[in-house]
């Protein structure tokens, strides 16, 4: 090895590879023995408080990317705001109610749970959600996210549950809750009802077909020999039809075809000819829709009356302006059906199955019934068309199976009456990214009622005691009394004790002349559940505020927790519970697909910080465009793991060239720089205001793009490559060596706190390696801030034009390189050519041919001087040449000067002279 080799060799014992996935798990065991995050609050206590609540996900089965991406952006806003003048607890949460865990147990765990109470069934769930929180916690500590992991919040939690009743009594206190028979959201195949958040859409193939409907009277309208026409994708609901429903405003025509008269929209007909291939179409009659209002059409298989009614529902964009209209079995048609007091036919029980309700179709599953009721309304020859086409159709979130629209008896939140009051809070709210407030605005303004009852076991319950002759009980005694038996017991009691020893001690009501109760055994929506959590965690908790300063979730959470969440809020308090609100996208394959086990493309986060480790893949998390959906795959990974290399080089070169410095003894103050070691705290202060905006701005990616430009250009290629010569050449205390350490150090320094919030594993380690700082623990430390004070314009706009002229020389030395001229760049000399100012500021550079890393520079004349062969570029002409002399063993510069100085045959003067100040050093 060469002497200059030895010298290039980092003397820290910082390692040049991570190794974090061995690494990281135990340096997060010295975080929990040392209490860092309990240190960081006890450091931070005193400044104003900054909330992140932690939306709680959902406590089955191992984290996904969207939890990881989740909790590392949450970490990466925690761990900033409590490095920046805040006081930033985070205290995490799960949700735990709910269908999964009850499906969890019956499948997967083969749990009979026809055999067990609903009291030993919800403790099974208990027991089971316990395992998978604690399942999931490991596995969100090992991504290094920093909270309050041995207190969160978790919704079957006593005093969780009890602040939960409290806020369903506050919002049935000021009227919000009612319970009503009304067309609701409702799974089959989980026999529950459920809310609009608790559906997605699938494709699926649906029957289209058209029905005629003979006229029973006309009221003077119609002559009675007509046939209006409905058209259905859902032929199922055909037996609870009780009305057709026409637009006041439309123009209805009877038209003759096919030897039959026919009642549609005018508008269209031209369809309808071609959809029922009629030969030819007469119209003998024209009226508005409003002229046919209570005219009486005949059920096809039923023969009872199907009144023709008026609703502003109707349009001409699909069918025939006729609609079919089974009040039990839609919103719109419950809606118009109230109007006209028509009954909530619902002839289908909780399995989707047919009740006797609808005669000749009793005991069949509703879907399998779509073929049964076609054939007969064929065979009645009301069947004018049938096809079948595909579509979007909701369908549970949970079981993956389609839903229908059931009228059923529910508990609902009034969403009508605070409308207004949503919207208001809505405007007031500060939306990253900015669509986020359109959106949750248009859910709010367009959404029904909220359904919160569920038909389940697993879940807190409604806390509803009904009198003998059913009046419902809700009110401030009987609330307070179930929330505190909540608080002490948890809510199984509600399944456990008798309903008496659930009431208030000598409780009583006039609707109760014998004293008898029952109670509601619903439980309530999951997302009245989190959507609490403003409730029971923020204003609950000492530690936390309600308004939290911001709500940080995927953007499936605007019909979800977010508007849950503010609902209730609003309901109890007038306020929303999130001063500011921030959506992420979803994480895709590298093709931009979806990832799906069933296609084999998804990535576990688990796998990640195995293989790689967690820092990594944080690092992935900055360096993506988050609030859209973003792409990752096993190439990206490598690609941000060879930044992270060349990130952790570039700290490691620091280091070694570190290891004889104390800042306290070696320090060397600005008046003393170098211009060059003045224009690089410059762009050290530029970085230091550019990633606390990116942190600001939560622009996360212009942090990372940022870090890692200055740490691969400005360090690396520029600052660190020029100073390597002071630094591994001239003797340890020369003051220009000492400045560049300063310089160094300060940026070392600066670049890992602020590096912290993203990587905090890496910079945690590299802390301990950097001489006399001042906390053990990076995250014991503030932000460092720009110091603006020695601003120097003229110098900046000097250096950023030098080095463009670098860029140049540069080019000019990769051209000689590849034609052989010279091989390494200190075998070059350099004759550059250039006019005016560009002249005069290399002129000025003391030891221009460090700024080219050549061994030989000097400005050889104008531009018009440059010879022929010279490399005409951007800002300069440029002749390269090889260096005359030889090699020096200790700079490995080539000079004539090498072997001047007998003592030292192989160095060059320059070098020679440093060693005869080392020997007069030890010698002294």
């Amino acid at each position: 090895m060469s002497y200059k080799e030895s010298l290039l060799m980092p003397k820290t014992k910082f390692p040049m590879r991570g190794n974090l996935p061995n690494k990281e798990p135990e340096r997060q065991k010295t975080w929990n023995e040392q209490g860092i995050y309990e240190r960081v609050q006890a450091r931070t206590q005193d400044r104003p408080l900054f909330v992140l609540h932690d939306g709680p996900p959902y406590a089955n089965g191992d984290i996904h990317m969207g939890h990881a991406l989740n909790k590392v952006l949450k970490d990466f806003i925690v761990r900033y705001k409590s490095m920046t003048g805040y006081h930033a607890p985070y205290v995490p949460g799960w949700d735990v109610h709910g269908l999964p865990i009850e499906t969890a147990l019956t499948k997967n765990k083969k749990v009979d749970r026809k055999k067990m109470t609903t009291a030993e069934f919800r403790a099974a769930c208990e027991e089971y959600a316990e395992k998978q929180i604690d399942r999931q916690r490991e596995q969100f500590k090992r991504l290094g996210v920093r909270g309050d992991w041995e207190n969160p919040y978790v919704t079957m939690n006593h005093e969780y549950e009890a602040q939960q009743i409290q806020v369903f009594g506050e919002m049935a206190k000021r009227g919000h809750i009612y319970k009503g028979k009304k067309p609701v959201y409702w799974s089959p195949s989980s026999e529950s009802a459920l809310a609009e958040a608790e559906i997605e859409y699938h494709d699926m193939r649906s029957p289209s077909i058209y029905v005629s409907f003979a006229v029973k009277d006309g009221k003077d309208v119609l002559e009675g020999d007509e046939k209006f026409i409905i058209w259905t994708t859902t032929p199922w609901t055909i037996p609870a039809n009780l009305a057709i429903t026409v637009h006041p405003e439309l123009d209805y025509v009877v038209v003759r075809a096919g030897g039959e008269k026919y009642v549609v929209a005018e508008g269209l007909l031209e369809e309808l000819e071609q959809k029922l291939e009629w030969d030819g179409y007469e119209i003998t009659k024209r009226m508005k829709g409003r002229d046919l209002e209570y005219v009486m059409a005949e059920h096809p298989i039923y023969g009872r009356d199907s009144l023709v009614i008026l609703g502003d529902h109707v349009t001409l964009d699909a069918g025939t302006g006729c609609v079919h209209t089974a009040p039990g079995h839609g919103e719109e048609d419950f809606i118009v059906g109230q109007q006209y007091g028509l009954d909530t036919l619902c002839p289908v029980d909780d399995k989707g199955v047919f009740t006797e309700e609808a005669p000749g179709f009793e005991g069949l599953f509703y879907d399998k019934a779509n073929k049964a009721i076609t054939d007969n309304l064929d065979q009645l020859g009301a069947l004018l068309q049938l096809n079948f086409f595909s579509h979007s159709y909701p369908h549970d979130w949970r079981t993956k199976k389609p839903v229908i629209y059931r009228a059923t008896d529910q508990w609902f939140a009034s969403i009508e009456n605070i409308r207004g009051e949503l919207l208001d809070e809505i405007s007031q709210v500060t939306w990253t990214p900015a669509w986020g407030e359109t959106r949750l605005y248009n859910m709010v303004r367009d959404r029904g009622d909220w359904c919160i009852s569920r038909q389940r076991a697993w879940g807190v319950p409604i806390p509803v005691f009904y009198a003998e002759d059913g009046e419902a009980i809700i009110n401030d005694e009987t609330i307070q009394h179930v929330s505190e038996l909540f608080r002490t017991h948890g809510s199984n009691v509600w399944f456990e004790w008798e309903t008496a020893e659930l009431l208030p001690e000598g409780f009583t009501s006039d609707h109760s002349p014998n004293g008898s109760f029952t109670r509601e055994m619903d439980i309530m929506d999951v997302w009245f559940d989190s959507g609490s959590s403003h409730q029971s965690v923020l204003e609950a908790s000492p530690l936390l505020q309600r308004p939290a300063d911001m709500y940080l979730e995927g953007s499936d959470q605007y019909r979800g927790w977010f508007n849950s969440s503010l609902t209730t809020s609003v309901a109890v308090t007038g306020k929303s519970p999130y001063r500011s609100l921030l959506s992420h996208g979803f994480t895709m394959d590298g093709e931009g697909k979806k990832m799906s086990k069933s296609l084999g493309n998804t990535i576990s986060p688990n796998d990640i910080t195995k293989q790689l480790g967690a820092d990594i893949l944080r690092l992935w998390v900055s360096s993506v465009d988050y609030q859209a959906d973003h792409r990752l795959s096993d190439n990206i990974l490598k690609q941000i793991a060879e930044a992270y290399r060349k990130i952790r080089n570039t700290f490691r070169f620091m280091l070694g060239n570190l290891s004889d410095f104390d800042p306290e003894k070696h320090r060397i103050s600005p008046s003393d720089w170098s211009e060059l070691d003045q224009y690089m705290h410059l762009r050290l202060q530029d970085l230091i205001t550019k990633i606390r905006a990116g942190y600001e701005e939560y622009q996360f990616v212009n942090v990372y793009q940022t870090f890692h430009n200055f740490c691969t250009v400005d360090l690396s290629s520029f600052y660190l490559d020029i100073a390597k010569d002071t630094l591994y050449v001239e003797h340890e205390d020369d003051v220009r060596r000492r400045a560049i350490q300063t310089v160094l150090y300060d940026t070392l320094t600066a670049l890992v706190q602020m590096a912290a919030p993203i990587i905090p594993h890496t910079a945690e380690e590299v802390w301990e390696f950097i001489p006399q700082t001042e906390a053990d623990s990076v995250q014991l430390t503030d932000m460092p801030q720009a110091d603006r004070s020695a601003e120097d314009e003229e110098l900046r706009r000097k250096w950023d034009r030098l080095m463009d002229v670098r860029d140049d020389v540069l080019k000019a030395l990769e051209t000689a390189r590849g034609e052989k001229v010279i091989g390494k760049s200190l075998e070059a000399s350099v004759d550059i050519y250039a006019d005016g100012e560009v002249k005069d500021m290399l002129q000025s550079v003391t030891r221009l041919k460090t700024l080219f890393i050549v061994s030989k520079a000097e400005v050889a004349g104008s531009a018009s001087e440059a010879p022929a062969e010279a490399s005409k570029l951007d800002e300069v002409s440029v002749v390269v040449g090889a260096a005359e002399g030889e090699r020096c063993e200790r700079c490995w510069e080539v000079t004539e000067t090498v072997g001047e100085d007998p003592a030292y045959p192989d160095l060059c003067s320059r070098c020679a002279s440093v060693m005869h100040q080392k020997e007069n050093v030890n010698q002294s």
